[in-house]
């Protein structure tokens, strides 16, 4: 049996393993499982690890996405630049264990805005400087866009949400929601935007996936935006993961 899991704190929110427990039931996959493992310190791990032979590799989400790094022995060049892993693979011979750590959430993100990103679309609004903001910012770079960041708090390349005037929103294509709010179970939650100044031209993308369309979705399409949920990103970035585990030569 092939073992398969999430770690994170905590993980009521988390799709991965319906998700994956569904693809092993339609696709016809019988040795393999996949767990959620709630990890109230990260110190927790090399434990897990031990404990669980059968362990063939875990997503990881909040919040040790960054603190993650300090368990693995190789990490991919993109997640240093990054600085967030979301998939580790575990390598096991002469019983020696070797974790390397890898981020999925390109794929997903990429895959997701690709098709909506034609040549008008030059400016991005990113709300939230975490590691999936990060993951956001990269793919957008390699896109060509301009990025605006958006916190709560000012600082040096931030803008906080008070400084968001109606020519920004005017000049702006594509506003990306990386932060919780939103997630279930506080479904009203949503950024802090004068959405009276969306239109037609802007493109909204919301990294929650649950619920599918989140307040911040909705208010976007009541003014005829372009939305984007989660989930195709989540497919994405999982399918991803499948590969990496099972991918010899990674």
């Amino acid at each position: 049996m092939r073992i398969y899991g999430l770690i994170g704190n905590p993980l009521g929110h988390s799709f991965s393993k319906k998700y994956f427990s569904e693809k092993f039931l339609n696709e016809h996959i019988t040795d393999c499982f996949y767990e959620n493992y709630q990890l109230i310190s990260l110190d927790k791990l090399p434990r897990l690890i031990e404990e669980n032979p059968d362990l063939c590799g875990f997503n990881v989400t909040i919040p040790y996405k960054s603190e993650i790094f300090s368990y693995l022995d190789m990490i991919e060049p993109e997640a240093v630049k990054i600085g967030a892993v979301n998939v580790v693979k575990i390598k096991r011979a002469e019983g020696k264990v070797k974790l390397c750590g890898y981020n999925s959430d390109i794929t997903g993100i990429t895959d997701t805005l690709a098709p909506f990103i034609k040549g008008h679309v030059r400016n991005a609004m990113v709300l939230g400087t975490g590691g999936a903001s990060k993951a956001v910012c990269y793919v957008l770079d390699k896109f060509g866009l301009n990025i605006t960041l958006i916190s709560r708090n000012r600082k040096t390349g931030v803008l906080s949400y008070s400084d968001i005037t109606h020519e920004l929103i005017e000049k702006t294509d594509l506003i990306i929601n990386t932060t919780p709010l939103g997630m279930f179970p506080n479904i009203e939650g949503k950024p802090d935007l004068d959405y009276s100044l969306l239109g037609k031209k802007h493109i909204l993308f919301d990294l929650v996936y649950n619920p599918e369309k989140t307040a911040f979705l909705k208010s976007g399409e009541e003014r005829g935006c372009t939305i984007l949920t989660g989930l195709k990103m989540l497919r994405s970035q999982a399918e991803k993961a499948w590969k990496i585990w099972n991918d010899n030569d990674l």
